[in-house]
């Protein structure tokens, strides 16, 4: 098949869950013979200003053509899917796949061209803290509606949202969750640089949003005993304010460390080499990162908001969504408890890559793409 992807920000990239998620399915899509082409937007990159110049035209195997971009805070996501929509329209695709709701306010221009429409709604968007006011929060709605009029299919990540879409349209969606590889056993040499050891810090790792509850994690962890650090990895997505207060917050505490965007090695290191995993989020689609954490054989922390729950299932712990009393109780309780993290790090790897295989989600998503 010919199959046109938009509606991520560019790949390959570790910007954020769609990115991962657009990256995984396209590569296979590719290595299984599709003829697949991804559209990039263009502008600043949250990994800094030395990967916004970076344009291929070919990842393995994946077409990337960078569409025009009006590369300003609250426009760049709208201009780039809608020039993308035109190139996806206009090319010989033979199915459309579209990435998060705001792109899919443009799921009608594919269509009335006689494409296939997919649309992959990785959360509910217009709930996010930087969408919630103004033309955001209405656009990110628009397309929501426009999804559910105008795509052949819906893939929705999470039973929780599956449900939104059926009580709040009528409409019937597939659930396909994203899926993880089991990764190679890593080292620990690129810690020094950030003065880390092994076993001897807390991390979270993910884009520094509100809705990630980074700064109930920052709370919660001044107010318990111990000697492990904790590490806050991640770029701002359009929220330098909301980071600057995160340092703010962080500033009385030396074992507070801030790495920014992280990928690579580095990243993998991490993720391998974490005490525990903590995602205390508010709001998720469905958390990659947690996954990620689960399959290097971390015992993860998690808010127990409907997404998060329905990972780590027993293999995880739980805290109340909000809750930095409770948040910090249970990580005072995992940093005294060493026996009790490494029962959750014993299966954690096993559960979690039996259940969730990319292999198996683009098997999935392909079938919907060959659906008429």
């Amino acid at each position: 098949m010919k199959i046109a992807v938009f509606g991520h920000k560019r790949i390959p990239s570790r910007e954020g869950g769609v990115e991962i998620v657009a990256e995984e399915l396209s590569v296979r899509m590719a290595q299984l013979g599709h003829r697949v082409t991804c559209y990039n937007r263009a502008g600043h990159h949250v990994g800094g200003a030395r990967y916004d110049e970076q344009q291929r035209k070919n990842y393995k195997g994946v077409r990337l053509k960078t569409v025009w971009t009006l590369d300003q805070k609250g426009l760049a996501a709208v201009t780039s899917s809608i020039s993308a929509a035109v190139c996806a329209s206009l090319s010989r695709a033979e199915v459309v796949h579209i990435h998060a709701e705001g792109p899919a306010f443009m799921s009608w221009l594919p269509r009335l061209f006689g494409k296939r429409v997919i649309v992959t709604v990785h959360g509910l968007d217009w709930g996010r803290e930087k969408w919630k006011h103004g033309f955001g929060a209405k656009y990110i709605m628009l397309g929501e509606k426009m999804a559910v009029r105008y795509a052949h299919e819906i893939i929705v990540l999470s039973k929780n949202v599956q449900e939104y879409f059926l009580q709040t349209y009528g409409r019937k969606t597939v659930w396909i969750p994203n899926g993880v590889t089991k990764p190679e056993p890593v080292g620990e040499d690129h810690l020094d640089s950030l003065g880390l050891k092994k076993e001897e810090y807390i991390l979270f790792l993910g884009r520094l949003v509100p809705e990630k509850g980074i700064h109930y994690l920052i709370e919660a962890y001044k107010n318990i005993k111990t000697h492990k650090k904790l590490v806050i990895a991640g770029g701002s997505s359009d929220t330098d304010d909301y980071v600057r207060s995160l340092h703010r917050l962080a500033q009385d505490d030396e074992r507070i460390v801030f790495t920014g965007f992280v990928q690579g090695q580095l990243l993998r290191q991490l993720y391998g080499n974490a005490y525990i995993y903590v995602l205390p989020s508010d709001l998720e689609g469905m958390p990659l990162s947690l996954l990620e954490a689960m399959s290097f054989g971390r015992c993860c922390l998690v808010s127990d908001i409907a997404e998060c729950a329905e990972v780590v299932e027993e293999h995880g712990v739980l805290f109340r969504r909000g809750d930095v009393k409770d948040l910090a109780q249970k990580l005072q309780r995992l940093c005294d408890d060493h026996s009790l993290v490494r029962s959750y790090k014993d299966d954690a790897c096993a559960y979690i890559c039996r259940k969730y295989s990319w292999q198996d989600v683009t098997a999935q998503t392909l079938a919907l793409y060959g659906q008429k």
